[in-house]
Formats: structure tokens, C-alpha cells, sequence
């Protein structure tokens, strides 16, 4: 890379001055043609490296080795191209290398059966779009919005999955009221039926008392923990995710109470001010 830059630019300044072709130009400018070659094959050799990577696939995956070597690379090209004429080689070989890179954490995703495959891919489209954020390649600004792109998506759908339905019986008691209130039952006479009459929907209730939410959360945090890797540091960032997710679920069950069961003053037993309380100590203790 370093010769492709340094041989460049002196022909091009020899090219630009309008000096005679020396015989050491001459051979400057065969030698150009050779590096290039040679540094297209290198690319190549690159992103076969790539895909010839072995997934580890019965234990935790992490940030993959070859998301860490085309880290390596951006940085140390950089450095070399910086302000060259020769950029436009790089930014091609830019393009070609985070493709394959994107192509390979989608198989690594299928391939590795330890780790979620949802884990797999947002750790490492998140750790992806830090890099080229922090180096700020202009050619590879679409990439970079199409990594953030992947790492929320998969990060969502990892965290919805992992918080399921926590109130199971709430929640199907709550699905009930719902097709009712679709098939027209007005929301004032939903507590006249009995299978949502006040008694049944305290009964529901009673199945989640503070107590069993925390231990519910603690196990869920400890199941998180164990997917997720230290290196890329994203476990807060899905726990809030989750704490979002609990607190609209709240939102949705005390919003149907109020409306099918007006002034009957049954509440969820614990506020979302001890969701917040539950979700902090054990991020916390952890």
C-alpha cells in the first residue's frame, strides 16, 4: 500500500510538471503498474481470508476475527492514503473488502451454535459501524448507515425475543379483552362477561406480585449476560431495551384496566417506579 501511494504520486508529479521522461521515470511508472496489480491481489487475498474464516460454532462468538482485521486494515490504510491521488484505489478495495465482511457475518450467524444468531449480528454490525464512524471514510458512508441499520434491527429483535411475554396469563387474559372490544363489545361491558369480570382479572394479578417480577428479571439479565460478550460492552444497551418493552407493556395493561374497568381501582401489584427500581439494581448488582 505504502509503495502504491509513494510511486503514485511521484509519477504524478513528474506527469504534472511536464519534466522529460527519464529513464528512472520510465521505470517508476512500470513499477506502478506492477504495485497496483500486486495490491489488487492482496485485496483479493483479503477478502478470501474472509471467507475462508472458521466460525467457531460451539462456543461464544463475539466480535468475529475478521470484523477485527478489516478494523486493522481501515486503520492502517488510512494512514497511508491519507490526502493521496491513489484513493480512488482504496476506496474500490473499501467497498469490495465490507461487503464480503457483511456477507460473512450473516453466515457466521447461521454457522455458530452457541451464541443467538440476532447477538452475533448486531455485536458486530454495531462494532462495524464504530469503525467507520470513528474513521470517517466518506466512500463508505452508505455501509455505515446500512451497519446501524442491521445492528438496531438486530438488536430489537434479539431483545424482544429474549423478554417473550413475561406476564403470560396477563397477557392472554389481556388478548381476550382485545378480540372482544374488535367484535364490538363495548368497553364498559367487557367486566360483565365472565371469563373478564373484575374477580378473574385480579385472580390474573395476583400470578405476578413484586416478588416474582424481580426474580423473573434477574434470570432474564443472567441468560443475556451469558450470550453477550465484555469486549463489545452492549449488555446495558439491550437491558434498557427491555426496560422499555416491560414499561409499555404496563402502559397497555393499565390502559385497558382504566378503560373496560372504570373507577373499580384494580392496579398492576408493583408501579412502573419499581419496574425502574427492579431493572437498576439488578444492572447494578451485576
Amino acid at each position: 500500500m505504502y509503495m502504491l501511494v509513494r510511486i503514485g504520486d511521484y509519477v504524478m508529479a513528474h506527469q504534472a510538471s511536464g519534466i522529460h521522461v527519464s529513464f528512472l521515470s520510465h521505470q517508476l511508472a512500470q513499477s506502478l503498474i506492477l504495485v497496483k496489480r500486486l495490491f489488487d491481489k492482496f485485496i483479493i487475498a483479503l477478502g478470501k481470508q474472509v471467507e475462508e474464516t472458521k466460525v467457531p460454532k460451539k462456543s461464544r462468538c463475539g466480535i468475529l476475527p475478521f470484523v477485527s482485521k478489516f478494523e486493522s486494515f481501515a486503520e492502517t490504510a488510512e494512514l497511508i492514503f491519507k490526502n493521496s491521488d491513489r484513493r480512488n484505489d482504496l476506496d474500490k478495495s473499501y467497498r469490495y473488502l465490507v461487503g464480503v465482511v457483511f456477507k460473512n457475518i450473516e453466515r457466521a450467524a447461521v454457522e455458530n451454535q452457541k451464541t443467538p444468531a440476532d447477538v452475533i449480528q448486531f455485536e458486530n454490525y454495531h462494532h462495524l459501524y464504530g469503525v467507520l464512524s470513528r474513521l470517517k471514510i466518506a466512500s463508505l458512508d452508505g455501509e455505515r448507515k446500512q451497519a446501524k441499520v442491521q445492528y438496531t434491527e438486530h438488536m430489537n429483535t434479539y431483545a424482544t425475543y429474549m423478554f417473550g411475554r413475561p406476564m403470560e396469563k396477563l397477557n392472554t387474559f389481556f388478548d381476550g379483552i382485545e378480540e372482544k372490544l374488535s367484535s364490538g363489545v363495548k368497553a364498559e361491558e367487557i367486566g360483565y362477561q365472565l371469563a373478564f369480570s373484575k374477580q378473574e382479572l385480579r385472580k390474573a394479578i395476583k400470578e405476578y406480585p413484586e416478588k416474582e417480577i424481580k426474580k423473573g428479571l434477574e434470570h432474564l439479565y443472567k441468560k443475556v449476560e451469558k450470550h453477550l460478550s465484555e469486549e463489545e460492552n452492549l449488555l446495558q444497551v439491550v437491558w434498557r431495551s427491555m426496560q422499555e418493552k416491560f414499561i409499555q407493556q404496563y402502559k397497555y395493561f393499565d390502559e385497558l384496566i382504566n378503560r373496560c374497568y372504570p373507577g373499580s381501582m384494580i392496579t398492576l401489584d408493583f408501579s412502573i417506579d419499581s419496574l425502574l427500581t427492579f431493572f437498576s439494581d439488578i444492572a447494578q448488582s451485576h
